[in-house]
């Protein structure tokens, strides 16, 4: 599980308990919603940092692409952490 995936079941396991249990396999779903947030901030960061402009120097390509991935990770942990519909999968009958 990657640090978003474990951000967020901390998050659940301390916001959203009735929720959180009624999850069959916490770390598996942890693990997935982390890999799809990942996915999601790495897009994310590459749109908003755009094209590299002409005569662009080391230093401030850096800073371009931290600000952008910073930013994206921001943007999109907390759309997850806000979303008011859940992908809880539901208990199993017997």
């Amino acid at each position: 599980m990657n640090h978003y995936g474990a951000q967020m079941m901390e998050f659940w396991e301390r916001e959203r308990l009735p929720e959180y249990q009624e999850i069959r396999n916490p770390e598996e779903h942890f693990t997935q919603v982390g890999e799809e947030i990942a996915l999601a901030v790495e897009s994310r960061a590459r749109a908003l940092a755009g094209t590299a402009p002409s005569q662009e120097g080391y230093l401030a390509r850096l800073k371009r692409l931290n600000t952008a991935r910073f930013q994206a990770e921001g943007e999109v942990v907390r759309e997850y952490l806000l979303q008011e519909t859940t992908t809880v999968q539901p208990p199993q009958e017997p």
